[in-house]
């Protein structure tokens, strides 16, 4: 993980949405609880987050001053070339970089995959990540 690939952000700062990398992971906050500083006390930050990978969740206290990484995403649209019990082949519409990346949950991304389909991609961290099936306008 380079520098550029995360920009700080403090623990105060984050909100319902944003996402962050925990343990060399990225995670969606979906809540957030602030406790105000008492008088010898620190301000603490109470999160409860989700892999966007895996959907494991977590629950997270710390100091309101802690600084956290929030990860650069890009976002682009891929074809589908190929698709194998393993992984699913796609070329970038952009780049025109041809490329693996492991099969998506299908509830999750709207439909199955075929070949000539297009979806919307997320990269980060040196991950590629299929987000949602695009539906073909006639």
């Amino acid at each position: 993980m380079s520098e550029s690939d995360v920009q700080p952000i403090k623990a105060t700062q984050v909100k319902v949405g944003t996402h962050i990398v925990y343990e060399d992971e990225v995670y969606v906050v979906k809540s957030t609880d602030k406790s105000k500083a008492g008088k010898h006390g620190h301000a603490k930050v109470r999160m409860s987050v989700e892999n966007i990978l895996t959907g494991n969740k977590k629950s997270l206290v710390m100091p309101g001053d802690d600084k956290l990484k929030k990860p650069m995403i890009a976002k682009s649209i891929a074809q589908v070339l190929s698709v194998t019990p393993d992984s699913i082949q796609l070329m970038d519409q952009d780049t025109y970089e041809v490329f693996e990346t492991i099969v998506p949950n299908y509830d999750e991304i709207g439909g199955t995959l075929d070949s000539g389909d297009e979806v919307d991609m997320w990269m980060f961290l040196g991950r590629k990540l299929i987000r949602r099936k695009r539906v073909a306008s006639d």
